[in-house]
């Protein structure tokens, strides 16, 4: 796989399991790869270790005053050069190649476990840590796996000129080997502290990541109640945590570092006083002294790549860990597509609940557990976050299907729905029947206002559809931010809609206009909406009242405005002690002020887009919807 290459058509299925075990499943993954490394990284380590060898021969052949010999070394000398640069070149480019191949890797396995888990997610793993691992964590990852060939590549190099140093000088060449093991191994009593200290400094940085990415998400709110300042405070002590963190981690490794220069210093300082003496006795030449000498002096470059990959390895380990722990979840209910791929049509029917979704009709459900109301629009979706009996759409488990099929044949829109960066088209560009024109998608959700504000916004847009929206759309308020999301989910017209909560946070006027725009594009398909609003409630063809857990109620709303008290105090927000007297008997004529004023005051709380709230027609649509109490 080469960088030019990417994406991957397939990046695997991942051995999880562990942190080591997903760090050797990549390497394995990449080993052709790791095999033109290695290749490369012995031609380069294998030709800056003969120099030395070409150095001694030279000078011996100077001082035995033979031209032939010079000119051999000088020849052999040239090819080590060339050796080297050759090999140096085609290395650096096989290891950054391997660093990025094994990097995408894992991006990839994220981005493909992150649309297979969809909402469910952030549910079992904090947002933070998720962008952790696909951000910083991949790239020391990439480093480990890439690190590994150059390592081998060192390794064997300096085997091979220990024993070479024992056959050209044994006196000098057994005193390198005994050295060298030593120098090996010195720092392993210290790497598990190292670990551990990166260990703590990663923690403490996932942990500062979460708190930004926290903070950041709810700023707007953070201003609002002037919570600005307590979360800065908070994240410049969580940053100056990691910075003690980091701090201590890179004392170690300065030790280790130290260690790795002071231990080779003595060792040549050994060799060369075992020689000198060796020289003085007649028992070796001056160009063999010299030759051991510099070969001692040139295996410093190879043994660095000992402590570059137990770095590597300290500070990737925790990372294949996360990435492990992340890529390690599984869909609560999955039969991996037992079915062939079909998008079937019929009711949508949840067994756990008993909630049932005609087909081609407008439902809305009620719930007073907003908890529970969103587990069942996962389920009804398709990819439930707890494990139980999968729903149905037209007698078909949602769960038995392929997942691209489950999800085009019914969407769900949680009630925080999140906008891409990038122009108002490009977020309106998604899978589609092709049968609901953006135009058509965007009256339906009101969003003729959003459309004026972003092309007033953007400079240069001449179309409101090419203005620029932020990230997360953040530069929009709560109810422009719905009005999109609708809208976007209105033009994919899967075969079920389900809306959880699609208008909490757009004004009475506005979502009464809604509420007829989404009746009307959607007339002939299944739509499921969450809500408590009486606007909307009045709209549906038919609601569902879900009470512990189970199907309480079904009818219109006027018919459970008057025969369903636990209904009512939902939908109205009464009181227990309303609620009560209401059991008691107390008069139908009584009812209709106090619960239009409820009414009027659970849509007063609403953030208003426009100044529309006391328009007639909404007032007289609340007088009609109440009427009947």
């Amino acid at each position: 796989m080469q960088i030019q290459d990417l994406p991957y058509p397939d990046p695997g299925v991942p051995d999880a399991r562990s942190g080591p075990r997903f760090l050797w499943w990549l390497f394995r993954n990449q080993l052709g790869g790791q095999l033109k490394s290695l290749a490369w990284g012995l031609l380069h380590f294998a030709s800056v270790s003969a120099l030395p060898f070409c150095v001694g021969l030279a000078i011996q052949a100077v001082v035995d005053r033979s031209g032939t010999r010079l000119a051999l070394a000088g020849g052999v000398m040239v090819l080590c050069c060339a050796g080297n640069a050759i090999g140096d070149t085609f290395l650096h480019r096989a290891a950054v190649t391997n660093w990025i191949t094994a990097a995408a890797r894992v991006q990839q396995l994220l981005a493909r476990k992150t649309a297979l888990l969809g909402s469910a997610l952030t549910r079992r793993v904090a947002a933070g840590e998720v962008v952790a691992v696909s951000t910083g964590d991949v790239e020391k990852i990439g480093w480990f796996v890439e690190a590994v060939s150059r390592f081998t590549a060192a390794a064997l190099t300096i085997v091979l000129v220990c024993v070479a140093l024992v056959v050209y000088e044994p006196a000098l060449g057994v005193v390198v080997v005994l050295g060298l093991p030593v120098l090996a191994l010195a720092v392993l009593p210290l790497l598990p502290r190292a670990t551990r200290r990166a260990d703590v400094q990663r923690e403490k940085a996932g942990r500062a990541t979460e708190l930004a990415s926290d903070t950041v998400a709810g700023l707007r709110v953070l201003r609002g109640i002037g919570g600005e300042e307590l979360f800065l405070d908070r994240y410049r002590g969580a940053s100056q945590d990691v910075r003690h963190a980091a701090v201590r981690s890179a004392r170690m490794w300065s030790l280790i570092s130290a260690i790795q220069v002071l231990l080779p210093g003595l060792l040549l300082i050994a060799v060369v006083w075992h020689g000198v003496h060796l020289a003085r006795e007649g028992r070796i030449g001056v160009g063999e002294l010299v030759t051991v000498y510099s070969s001692v002096m040139i295996l410093t470059y190879p043994l660095r790549h000992f402590e570059e990959i137990a770095m590597a390895y300290s500070f990737s380990r925790p990372s294949a860990k996360r990435a492990a722990r992340v890529l390690a979840l599984e869909r609560a209910t999955d039969t991996a597509g037992s079915r062939a791929a079909e998008v079937p049509a019929g009711d949508l029917y949840d067994p756990t609940t008993g909630l049932l979704a005609p087909a081609g009709r407008f439902t809305a459900v009620v719930c007073g557990d907003p908890d529970e109301a969103g587990r069942l629009a996962e389920r009804l979706g398709g990819h439930p976050s707890e494990q139980g009996a999968s729903a149905l759409l037209g007698g078909v488990p949602l769960d038995e299907l392929p997942l691209n099929s489950a999800r085009t044949a019914v969407l769900v829109q949680d009630k925080d729905p999140v906008l891409l960066s990038g122009t108002l088209r490009e977020l309106l560009d998604v899978p589609a029947s092709g049968a609901v024109a953006a135009e058509d998608a965007l009256a339906a959700a009101q969003c003729d206002d959003v459309l004026t504000a972003l092309a007033q916004g953007s400079l240069g847009a001449d179309d409101a559809m090419d203005a620029r929206i932020t990230e997360r759309g953040r530069s929009l308020s709560g109810g422009q931010r719905q009005r999109l999301a609708l809208a976007r989910s209105l033009i994919t017209d899967p075969e079920a809609l389900v809306l959880d909560e699609p208008t909490s946070a757009v004004d009475s006027h506005t979502e009464a206009r809604i509420a007829q725009g989404v009746r009307t594009l959607r007339a002939g398909r299944t739509t499921v909406v969450f809500t408590s609003s009486p606007l909307l409630l009045d709209r549906a063809d038919r609601i569902v009242f879900l009470h512990d857990g189970a199907v309480s109620a079904v009818g219109t709303h006027r018919e459970l405005l008057h025969t369903e008290p636990r209904y009512r105090a939902v939908v109205t927000r009464e009181t227990d002690e309303e609620t009560t007297t209401h059991r008691d008997g107390t008069p139908a004529g009584n009812q209709p002020a106090k619960t239009l004023g409820k009414s009027l005051d659970k849509n007063a709380g609403k953030t208003l887009d426009d100044d529309a709230l006391a328009d007639d027609d909404v007032l007289h649509r609340l007088e009609e919807i109440e009427e009947t109490a």
